[in-house]
């Protein structure tokens, strides 16, 4: 299995907190990104690993970084060059769970299986890459359009389950991991996590 984590967000709602990328963040002495890794191998000790980023910083021990050629909206995130058959997306300003790396890593699926909560989505595993490929197109489309407001996993989703885009729900094809990852996108979520004690 090859697994993309993805890190070549642009950090806006970050903001270089503290001088660092969100991505650097440690959680008992270890940065999300290094986490990510270390799990993805501990589970599935055979993988290939690929860190998105354009910052050479992004190096981590037991993956390899690749440089997106496109990377203009959130969307481009799924790096239309890495999409194939057996390929994962993982986010790179996630804590994961030792529990919700080894279901990512242990669920099986047909065509797509996406993983995450009621509040945001944490991975997507991908079987059957032009399933995956046309629904990544399609919510592109849409959002140049006009047609819908954002183009992020969830839409992918959205438009995967035949889904109204104006409903964020939960329906199949959905692993649901409670309190099993937590994100990372504003200084906000960090503090909050820091008066929970990690």
């Amino acid at each position: 299995m090859k697994y993309i984590i993805m890190a070549d967000g642009k950090g806006t709602r970050w903001n270089n907190y503290h001088d660092i990328p969100k991505h650097f963040i440690e959680v008992g002495g270890e940065t999300l990104l290094t986490r990510t890794v270390r799990l993805l191998r501990l589970f599935d000790a055979g993988c290939e690993i690929i860190i998105t980023s354009h910052d050479p910083r992004y190096e981590v021990e037991g993956a390899r970084r690749h440089e997106p050629v496109n990377n203009v909206l959130e969307i481009d995130r799924f790096t239309t060059e890495l999409i194939e058959n057996n390929v994962c997306f993982l986010y790179g300003d996630t804590f994961y769970s030792d529990s919700a790396i080894q279901s990512i890593v242990s669920t099986k699926t047909d065509d797509l299986m996406f993983f995450g909560n009621e509040k945001s989505i944490v991975a997507v595993k991908v079987k059957d890459a032009r399933i995956f490929q046309y629904h990544v197109n399609r919510v592109r489309e849409l959002f140049l359009q006009g047609e819908i407001k954002k183009c992020i996993g969830w839409q992918v989703y959205q438009s995967f389950m035949g889904m109204s885009f104006d409903e964020k729900k939960i329906a199949g094809k959905y692993v649901y991991m409670e309190d099993g990852t937590r994100d990372f996108n504003s200084p906000e979520d960090y503090e909050k996590s820091e008066r929970k004690g990690n």
